[in-house]
């Protein structure tokens, strides 16, 4: 299984991933095609050997028109743009899941939507190219899994759109909830909002490098020189027959907390406010199950699962919202398909349709129940018949993008 580690000793950015994977043996005019394709104007890219500390590295960079104005975008702006792109179907995936990471750390740090986040720095050209050709550069190289280091994160303070802020910024930090992560003695920001979010959606697992057979090795440089090592990003690609149980060839691995505890002895009408208690402190999913519990008596075990940085969260409204005494906690990995979202026009009104990919094809469709009874309840119609429009409109549309891809071909013979 052919295997990347980054080594991030020095942190990781989008244009670092980018020179270290082009440095390994990337097609650099493949990738400066894939970004043309894009058709943004103003920009162009380079890469260039340079020596860090005495390491030669392979500099990429994003050369922007500085007289050309770039506008604040909208996540459904970027999404617009890499779709539009002549690129792999995963790598449209990948690009758009890398942002809406970023996306979603955005909107908790603002307190705010994520289809409302304005992208600032992120949301600058160089940055949509950065992730582009990051993601490009992995799918010509035929990586099919990836372990990543603890990330060095630097120290100090860093100056960005809303001020000065302290390193990390807020959103690397939201990104990098539940990794592994150390700061140091060296000053600035060595990991970005996009550098962590390749990192997070790539990782097969975190830590040390896995027993595998190193065959190329690549580096990737940074902008600034350290004082005291070559800034760069280095990556080891080669063989690892272990790979598979650290995520090769499954779906993206995360850590998640999951909190339990047995009561037996509520009733059921305080269940529904519990559960509901539980996901308003941000619990990924909360539910209950029944079971027999000591001296035969029927009881119910509450099981929440939540990210590392909501555990308190989490435990506090189960403590406040139901008779339990004690909670039991534990980290577990799990893997979770690549996610998207699609709206759809049904009689009634639109719908998002949640999507999820698996090994590069849709896998499953499931309407976002809360839209399914807005729109129910507005026109008067049971929600199960906006569900079910709501997937026949799907597959409609899928019926109709194969149907226009078979008279291309049919024109082009």
């Amino acid at each position: 299984m052919k295997t990347l580690y980054l080594d991030c000793f020095s942190g990781i950015s989008g244009d670092m991933a980018v020179g270290a994977l082009v440095d390994a043996g990337a097609d650099f005019e493949a990738i400066r095609a894939a970004l043309d394709s894009l058709r943004v104007p103003d920009f162009t890219v380079s890469a260039a050997r340079v020596k860090k500390k005495g390491l030669m590295a392979t500099r990429f960079q994003v050369h922007i028109d500085e007289a050309a104005k770039q506008p604040h975008r909208h996540l459904r702006h970027v999404v617009e743009i890499i779709a539009r792109g002549d690129l792999p179907e995963a790598v449209k995936r990948a690009a758009i899941a890398t942002f809406e990471i970023i996306a979603e750390a955005e909107a908790e740090v603002h307190g705010t939507d994520k289809e409302k986040v304005h992208f600032h720095e992120v949301g600058a050209i160089d940055s949509i190219v950065d992730i582009v050709a990051a993601q490009h550069a992995k799918h010509l190289l035929g990586i099919e899994a990836v372990y990543v280091s603890p990330l060095h994160l630097g120290s100090g303070a860093v100056k960005c759109a809303h001020g000065v802020m302290p390193v990390p910024a807020p959103a690397t930090a939201l990104i990098l909830r539940g990794k592994p992560v150390y700061g140091g003695e060296v000053a600035g920001e060595l990991v970005t909002p996009t550098g962590a979010a390749l990192a997070v959606q790539w990782a097969g697992a975190f830590g040390p490098m896995p027993e595998m057979t190193v065959e190329t090795i690549g580096h990737g440089s940074g902008a600034r020189d350290l004082p005291d090592r070559a800034n760069v990003l280095r990556v080891q690609i080669g063989e690892a027959a272990g790979a598979a149980l650290a995520g090769g060839g499954l779906p993206n691995l995360e850590t998640i907390t999951v909190l339990e505890a047995n009561v037996d002895d509520m009733t059921g009408e305080l269940f529904p406010p519990l559960l509901e208690a539980l996901l308003e402190a941000g619990a990924r999913d909360a539910f209950v199950t029944s079971i027999l519990g000591k001296k035969g008596r029927p009881a119910h075990c509450i099981t929440v699962l939540c990210d590392e940085a909501k555990t308190r969260n989490a435990a506090d409204a189960l403590f406040k919202n139901s008779t339990t005494l004690g909670v039991r906690m534990r980290q577990e990995r799990r893997a979770v398909l690549e996610r998207s979202w699609e709206t759809v026009s049904t009689p009634w009104g639109a719908v998002r349709v949640k999507i999820g990919h698996y090994d590069g094809a849709r896998n499953s469709a499931a309407p976002e129940y809360e839209d399914c009874k807005q729109v129910a309840g507005v026109a008067g119609v049971a929600v199960r018949n906006v569900y079910d429009a709501a997937l026949a409109a799907l597959a409609r549309g899928k019926e109709q993008a194969h149907g226009e891809t078979r008279g291309d071909i049919s024109r082009q013979l």
